[in-house]
């Protein structure tokens, strides 16, 4: 089985992170996306939440796994027994950053391939931060996320 793993904080996840999965799903037999905290960034969600909307998501489509990992992202792919790492590229310095990092788990497992597909030209604006910040100030954020999303975005802000 050819299986790849999806690596991201999806704080929250968007509609360009759900087009990644669906473009790697057509390279790959499962793609397992692994919910992890990114210590160069301050999380607004807990791991958890993030997991189970992740969850709430996929949950018809049997060749999308979720997961949560606090570790590297090689051993991730060694303990899933994927073949690669995808990584979306949305502008340069997306590119600048994940190459440094495929040259340094190259290092780390040399069998471990990453294999970057680039952001459809719609999507190259988005990111979470983006959709945390519109939300945050009243904004709509349909175009950005889906509805399970925005459920979610609308249940944190009631709370705090």
């Amino acid at each position: 089985m050819r299986r790849c793993i999806y690596p991201g904080s999806y704080d929250p996840i968007t509609y360009g992170h759900i087009d990644i999965i669906e473009r790697a799903k057509t390279l790959f037999d499962e793609v397992i996306v692994v919910v992890s905290t990114n210590v160069a960034k301050q999380s607004t969600y807990r791991v958890e939440e993030r997991t189970q909307l992740l969850t709430t998501l996929f949950q018809d489509d049997p060749r999308v796994r979720i997961t949560a990992w606090d570790g590297l992202t090689v051993d991730a792919a060694k303990t899933f027994q994927a073949q690669a790492i995808i990584r979306g590229l949305r502008i340069v310095g997306d590119f600048e950053y994940e190459f440094q990092m495929n040259l340094a788990n190259k290092v780390l497992d040399p069998t471990i391939e990453t294999v970057f597909l680039m952001t459809k030209t719609e999507n190259a604006y988005i990111s979470s931060s983006m959709v945390r910040e519109v939300h945050r100030l009243g904004g709509d954020v349909s175009a950005f996320v889906p509805a399970p999303v925005i459920a979610f975005l609308n249940e944190k802000k009631d709370r705090r």
